[in-house]
């Protein structure tokens, strides 16, 4: 199903704007068409597209500099972006790639050329997002999307907190995590909970997965070891 991508398009081309948008939607994908850059911005901002197709001449703001400006964005992280450009010469792939681009396809492009470049972008898309949900280390498998944990194909029972915290800690093995970061990445920081609070969860998820794997920093606080 491509009825769940949303593809924003940014070129101050009528004709060609139509012909992408046409082709698309035909595949079945949500289109969001922009005229100039400034406008991209806005609609990125508005729609959270998974993928945008910037021409890099542009009024307003170029291409090369909408990517720049969105890549300082978290939310845009991981947006994948492709450059569309009549300029195929090294310095103008290099200059997109350097703002942030992850391809870079030349004017005129074929409908089948584009939706099969689109394609396999998408794939990088729907691949990271599947890993980013499943965490594999260790002897454990954590399913971030279904809230589960499994240990050896096992699965062990984790109230919310412990999972948010067992999480966090295999998020990054060996990296210290300090108590504020853990207060800040597992309870609300509007919430006040007691210094021992996390040393109750701690203790509590030792006695589930085994107290091998979490490791105390005195005065500091505590890293996965896988």
């Amino acid at each position: 199903m491509n009825s769940d991508i949303t593809i924003l398009i940014a070129d101050d081309d009528a004709n060609i704007l139509e012909i992408l948008a046409y082709n698309l939607k035909k595949e079945g994908y949500k289109v969001i068409e922009a005229e100039n850059g400034k406008q991209a911005i806005q609609l990125a901002e508005e729609h959270n597209p998974q993928l945008m197709i910037l021409d890099v001449m542009m009024p307003e703001m170029n291409g090369v500099d909408v990517c720049a400006e969105l890549r300082e964005r978290k939310e845009f992280e991981d947006t994948f972006i492709t450059f569309l450009t009549a300029r195929d010469d090294d310095f103008s792939q290099i200059t997109c790639y350097e703002a942030g681009g992850d391809d870079f396809m030349s004017k005129p492009i074929k409908p089948k050329v584009l939706l099969s470049r689109i394609k396999a972008l998408l794939k990088r898309v729907r691949k990271a997002k599947a890993d980013e949900q499943l965490i594999t280390v260790s002897d454990f498998v954590i399913n971030k999307d279904a809230y589960t944990v499994e240990k050896n194909g096992v699965l062990v029972h984790l109230v919310k907190k412990e999972f948010e915290l067992f999480s966090l800690l295999v998020s990054k093995p060996g990296k210290v995590y300090t108590r504020e970061e853990i207060f800040d990445n597992v309870w609300d920081a509007d919430i006040i909970v007691g210094d021992r609070t996390i040393d109750v969860h701690i203790r509590k998820l030792r006695e589930k997965i085994g107290s091998e794997y979490i490791t105390t920093i005195k005065g500091i606080g505590y890293k996965f070891e896988g």
